[in-house]
């Protein structure tokens, strides 16, 4: 039985990625509290923490501002649940994970009812749609952000806002050398691995992996020896999810592998990936990589139009310069992508230039204990929220 006095937390983690930081950061805070009572929107990792699920995160995880339409079903029932929870059973404090189109309305209606808002892994207004600060000053009462240019810019829009450092810098690690691994997987010690990442979401698997399976095949002809190419599948997607999207009939061999992650990717000579968080897990891993992706075009028209910053992969955000190459919409075609991934094998200098590229991005991402302090500053605020019942 919780004590008395633990505390009851709200968290809502709408991604893959949230799920992850989401379970990381409730791991820690059990550790800080141990009774605390939580409940919320996550994925299987959270639900490993003992989280109470009010809804599936995997039925929220969409892309783009027109395959948001298709689920607006779905985002409706989750607001309604949390909606009924905070009423009849109120959180001392509700925590915040990105996906801020459903947070910041979800903000709102715990402000309205005296709880205390925790925004971890803050929206991105510094990229695009800047009019949501004006929002989330009135919506958040404590802002943790993972990227240190997110601290200045909150701070000059005067917000209560503290930098924890990146919490993958606590857990992007490989667990065995790499010529274990590729033992444990009867892969010769010799040969180049590429690595095909392309994505999380169903929607990203469509889009993005009969590209990579393409540029895959341009490399299998013309790379002498062979290189071998794998894919670690994401926890929210089934081999189904490939197969369905010319795994099976793309003309080249795909090692997909489930366990070990990061000793997978760590083994890579290069990567070719959709962007998003795992630019950072792979430069953290000192991996080369191409970040490419594609959306809808009517996406892709109204973000060139909305978004303020120059790149597009975290990696490039935290470096304020290109450090790795981006092929993006057009661009994202397998000719280019092939062509790019195979420089990174062979063109020494160009490796290294982005090899020294990822080493000053781990250096400006902090060091280790971000899901610590973030936990810290959480729970200090949740003793807000129990005294106000």
């Amino acid at each position: 039985m919780p004590a008395p006095n633990s505390p009851r937390i709200m968290i809502v983690a709408g991604e893959a990625s949230g799920d992850m930081h989401g379970a990381r950061l409730i791991a820690a805070l059990k550790e800080q509290a141990p009774g605390a009572q939580i409940c919320g929107i996550g994925g299987p990792e959270l639900m490993r923490q003992g989280v109470e699920i009010l809804y599936d995160a995997s039925r929220l995880a969409v892309v783009g501002i027109v395959e948001v339409i298709s689920h607006f079903r779905f985002i409706r029932e989750a607001m309604r649940a949390l909606e009924k929870r905070l009423r009849e059973q109120p959180p001392d404090l509700l925590i915040l994970i990105d996906y801020p189109d459903f947070n910041l309305i979800l903000a709102k209606k715990a402000k309205r009812l005296g709880i205390p808002v925790f925004y971890y892994i803050s929206p991105q207004v510094w990229a695009w749609r800047s009019g949501r600060v004006k929002t989330i000053q009135e919506r958040v009462n404590r802002l943790a952000v993972i990227l240190s240019f997110e601290k200045d810019f909150y701070h000059t829009h005067g917000m209560e806002v503290e930098y924890v450092g990146h919490p993958l810098m606590d857990t992007v690690r490989t667990a065995m050398p790499r010529t274990e691994f590729l033992h444990s997987l009867g892969i010769a010690p010799e040969s180049t691995l590429i690595g095909i990442l392309p994505g999380s979401r169903k929607r990203e698997i469509a889009g993005m992996l009969p590209i990579f399976l393409a540029a895959a095949k341009r490399m299998q002809e013309q790379m002498t020896p062979k290189p071998v190419f794998v894919l670690p599948l994401a926890p929210t997607l089934s081999e189904e999810d490939l197969l369905a999207n010319g795994l099976a009939d793309a003309g080249v061999e795909v090692r997909v592998v489930r366990e070990n992650r990061y000793d997978l990717m760590g083994a890579c000579s290069a990567v070719m990936a959709a962007s998003g968080t795992v630019s950072l897990e792979l430069a953290i891993l000192d991996v080369p990589m191409v970040i490419s992706y594609r959306v809808s075009p009517l996406t892709y028209f109204l973000g060139r139009r909305l978004i303020k910053v120059q790149y597009a992969s975290l990696v490039n955000l935290v470096a304020n310069r290109e450090v790795v190459e981006e092929l993006l919409q057009d661009e994202a075609v397998p000719e280019k992508i092939a062509t790019a991934t195979m420089r990174l094998i062979v063109n020494q200098p160009e490796r290294s230039r982005m090899l020294a590229g990822l080493a000053e991005v781990r250096q400006k991402l902090g060091g280790e204990g971000a899901s610590a302090r973030t936990a810290r500053l959480a729970l200090d605020l949740a003793r807000t929220g129990q005294r106000r019942t």
